[in-house]
């Protein structure tokens, strides 16, 4: 079977001893692999790019896109909302119809999944001929992870709620819905960072959050991301995501905002996932880097856009390349924020408290960072924020586990440590007066000289 040649298998257990666990084994595999073909040999979407594949719901660390298991697993909700991207299938393979219908009871609406398949069945042929007496019918489900975070947990950040759905209005495929987070929610986040606390008090800037806060930012997402598909070159704009749709209060701030999905994840380039000895390749270190420095010259340079908040995981890699999303915090370059006194409060904080102002405080504390154009960024608005953290990611792309098996990395390789020099070079120049990297276009440059070695 062709597809059996073209996946790569990530996370199997060695095999118990002795010959009937051996061949309980390899009839395990072999049915998962049937179901594989037969369930998506036909799916434009697993058609558009071949994504990562596993079997075993409680091995390996790295996050895959289809997850297969069989009765004999017993793998729960929260098993596989760990080993699933968002956006990823968990597909539940029986030859009894009512353990089907049991999975599908157990995960539909239940940690962000929701059902996209089934129950329903498949059929095995011997040698693919159609012989009814001979033919087995096999039962199954598919579901799809939706949220980002499940329900009842908490991110390291403090974010919106975000769901992908489908809406006819969109299309045929899924869309990104982001939406100010209940005040249940953000509670419950508030209650668990400040756990002594008042009730009353944490109930007070949980009211804050929701009535002006997070709307705030969500209008300002909803105008930076109409920037940048106004000004940014073809090329770039798909790089970003797209806005489709805006909800609005009574105030006129935005509620929930609808944009297209850049989904992690690698492609075909044009060819069949099906083709026998197809290989996915993830992009190079210095690939990532390069396209990275180069989107955020873009933004810097043609849109006027300064993002703010340029962690790994407002990173994609997307079968298109690399992408930023999250521009909930992002400025216009030379923008009057001190105008509004509320935007004005909000971001002198922001300056204070944010994960990247900490660590470039830190890091000039200890003296990692020398150069005084991106120190010029401590506490204030401006480019070199951008370009400060991301010479520190290009030296770490697996930091973010999406990553994991789509930018490959080496920290002892060539390319691996020309970069981190040049990184250094970047933080720490011999003057730290004459800084040589004043923007991310100066950074391309410096990553282009590698490339060219």
């Amino acid at each position: 079977m062709p597809a059996e040649k073209s996946m790569a298998v990530e996370g199997v257990p060695v095999a118990a001893p002795g010959k009937l666990a051996q061949r309980a084994r390899a009839v395990r595999t072999k049915l998962l692999r049937r179901a594989q073909y037969a369930l998506f040999k036909d799916d434009p979407e697993f058609a558009a790019g071949m994504h990562s594949f596993a079997t075993e719901p409680h091995a390996g660390r790295t996050l895959v896109d289809y997850l297969f298991a069989t009765a004999g697993d017993v793998p729960t909700p929260e098993a596989v909302c760990a080993r699933l991207r968002w956006g990823g299938q968990f597909i539940f393979v029986s030859p009894r119809a009512q353990e089907a219908a049991e999975a599908a009871r157990r995960f539909d609406g239940r940690w962000g999944f929701v059902l996209e398949r089934g129950p329903a069945t498949f059929a095995i042929r011997p040698f693919g001929l159609p012989l009814p007496l001979l033919t087995r019918r096999v039962h199954y489900v598919v579901v799809r992870k939706t949220l980002l975070v499940p329900p009842g947990q908490n991110s390291e950040r403090f974010t919106y709620h975000l769901e992908l759905l489908r809406n006819p209005r969109f299309g045929p495929g899924y869309v990104v819905m982001k939406q100010v987070p209940t005040l249940d929610r953000v509670l419950a986040r508030l209650r668990g960072k400040f756990p002594d606390a008042s009730l009353d008090l944490l109930r007070k800037r949980a009211r804050k959050f929701v009535d002006k806060i997070f709307p705030v930012f969500l209008t300002r997402e909803a105008a930076m991301l109409k920037i940048l598909q106004d000004k940014l070159p073809p090329e770039y704009k798909k790089h970003v995501p797209r806005m489709l749709a805006i909800e609005r209060d009574g105030h006129g701030f935005v509620r929930t905002l609808y944009l297209t999905w850049l989904r992690n994840g690698l492609g075909m380039r044009g060819r069949s996932p099906w083709v026998a000895g197809e290989e996915r390749r993830p992009m190079s270190q210095l690939e990532f880097a390069l396209q990275a420095a180069d989107l955020l010259r873009a933004i810097h340079d043609v849109a006027g856009i300064i993002h703010l908040d340029l962690r790994l995981d407002n990173f994609v890699v997307t079968p298109e390349g690399v992408g930023f999303v999250d521009f909930g915090s992002a400025v216009k370059v030379g923008e009057e924020l001190h105008e509004s006194t509320l935007l004005s409060t909000l971001f002198q904080e922001m300056m204070r408290t944010s994960q990247i102002q900490r660590m470039l405080g830190q890091m000039q504390d200890s003296g990692e960072v020398t150069s005084q154009e991106i120190r010029n960024g401590y506490h204030r608005i401006d480019k070199a924020v951008d370009f400060f953290y991301l010479a520190v990611q290009i030296n770490a792309p697996q930091s973010n586990p999406d990553f994991r098996d789509l930018v490959s990395y080496d920290a002892e390789s060539p390319e691996a440590e020309r970069i981190a020099a040049l990184t250094e070079e970047i933080l720490r120049p011999r003057d730290a007066e004459a800084a040589g990297f004043k923007s991310a276009g100066d950074i391309l440059e410096g990553l282009r000289r590698i490339q060219a070695k």
